[in-house]
C-alpha cells in the first residue's frame, strides 16, 4: 500500500524536491544568503516533510486498506467508515452499484427460479404421456418393433430423468433424506428399467452383494448408480456388468464394472467435467457429457468417495465408497449447524 501511495503522491513530492532545490541553487548563487543556512533550511523542510507524508499515508490509506481486506460477499454493514471527502464520494458510489447489482441479480434469481419451475412442470407433465406409451408399446403384438419402441422411449425417459435432476441438484441439500437404503431392492428396480435395452445388446448382470444396506439417500444413490448402468450398458456389447458390495472396518463399497469400451488414459482425469464426452469416442453427438458430471456433484453432497479404474477397449470399473456411519452423522450435523 505504502508504494501504491508513494506512487499516487509522487507529483507532489517531486514539486517539494524541485523547491529544495531551487531554496539551495538562491544559497549557492546569492552571496547575501548563507548557503550553510539554506542547506539547514532544506534540512528541516525535508525532515517535516517526512513526517508528514507519514501522517497522511496513515490517515489517507486507513479507509482503502480496511476497504482492500473486505471479503467477497461486499457487506456494507462491514464497510469501512468514510472520512474525507473523496472517501465519502467512493463510498457513495459503491452503495449506488452495490444497490444496483443486487436489484439485478434478485432479478436473475427470481426468472432463475421460475425457468426451473417451468421445466420441472414441463418434465412433469411430458412424463403422462410417456408413462401411456409405454403401455401401447406393451400391447404392440410384434416383438421387433416393440423392443425397438421400448429402447427409443427409455433414451427419452432416461434423458428426461436426467434433466428432472440436474434441475433438482443445486437445492439437494432440502431434498436429503439420509435412511438405511436397502442396495438389493434399488439395483433390482434399475435393473429392470434397463431390461429391454439390456436384452436387445446381450447384456447380462451379475449381482454380488456382501453388504445389503447402506446409510444414503436412497432416491440420489438411484440416481447415481443409474447414470453408471445406463453409461455401462451404452458402451457394452454381448458381456456381463458385475455389480458388488463389501463392507470393511465399516467402511462400505459397491463397484460396478463393465467390459465395453472403456474410457482412454488421458481422459480419465476428465470425465467427471461438465459436457467432456471423450476423445475416443468424439463422434458419438447423442453424448451431452452431463451424466457423469450430475453423478460427481451428487457424490460429493453424499459424501460419497467415487473412483474409476478403466483400460481403453477392456471396460471400466466405478468404486462407490460410503463414509462410516458416524462420520457421516458428524459431517451432516456441521452441515446442518
Amino acid at each position: 500500500m505504502i508504494r501504491v501511495f508513494l506512487k499516487e503522491r509522487a507529483s507532489w513530492i517531486l514539486f517539494f524536491c524541485l523547491l529544495q532545490l531551487l531554496v539551495l541553487l538562491m544559497g549557492f548563487l546569492d552571496s547575501s544568503i548563507s548557503f550553510q543556512s539554506a542547506a539547514y533550511i532544506v534540512f528541516i523542510s525535508c525532515l517535516l516533510f517526512c513526517l508528514f507524508i507519514i501522517v497522511r499515508y496513515v490517515k489517507e490509506t486507513r479507509f482503502y486498506r480496511e476497504l482492500n481486506m473486505l471479503d467477497a460477499s461486499f457487506d456494507m454493514t462491514e464497510f469501512p467508515e468514510a472520512s474525507t471527502t473523496f472517501e465519502k464520494i467512493t463510498y457513495e458510489w459503491i452503495a449506488e452499484q452495490q444497490a444496483i447489482v443486487k436489484h439485478q441479480l434478485d432479478q436473475l434469481q427470481i426468472s432463475v427460479n421460475q425457468e426451473k419451475d417451468d421445466i420441472l412442470n414441463w418434465i412433469h407433465e411430458v412424463k403422462t404421456p410417456l408413462t401411456t406409451m409405454q403401455l401401447m408399446i406393451e400391447r404392440t403384438s410384434d416383438p421387433v418393433l416393440r423392443s425397438q419402441l421400448m429402447y427409443e422411449w427409455l433414451r427419452i425417459h432416461l434423458l428426461l430423468d436426467q434433466q428432472l435432476h440436474q434441475k433438482r441438484i443445486p437445492f439437494i441439500q432440502n431434498d436429503l433424506f439420509i435412511e438405511k437404503t436397502n442396495i438389493q431392492k434399488l439395483l433390482s428396480q434399475e435393473i429392470k428399467s434397463l431390461k429391454l435395452w439390456c436384452m436387445q445388446k446381450g447384456i447380462g448382470f451379475e449381482v454380488s452383494l456382501k453388504t445389503e444396506e447402506v446409510l444414503t439417500d436412497s432416491k440420489w444413490l438411484g440416481f447415481m448408480i443409474r447414470q453408471l448402468l445406463t453409461n455401462a450398458v451404452k458402451y457394452s456389447e454381448a458381456s456381463d456388468i458385475y455389480i458388488r458390495s463389501t463392507t470393511d472396518h465399516e467402511v462400505t463399497t459397491i463397484s460396478i464394472e463393465d467390459f465395453g469400451q472403456g474410457i482412454d488414459k488421458r481422459d480419465l482425469s476428465r470425465i467427471f467435467d461438465k459436457g467432456f464426452t471423450g476423445t475416443a469416442n468424439h463422434q458419438d453427438h447423442a453424448a451431452t457429457g452431463m451424466g457423469l458430471y450430475l453423478v460427481k456433484l451428487v457424490a460429493e453432497s453424499l459424501l460419497i468417495d467415487i473412483q474409476v479404474q478403466s483400460t481403453l477397449g477392456k471396460g471400466t470399473l466405478f468404486i462407490l465408497t460410503f463414509p462410516k456411519e458416524n462420520e457421516f452423522v458428524r459431517i451432516a450435523v456441521c452441515k446442518g449447524s
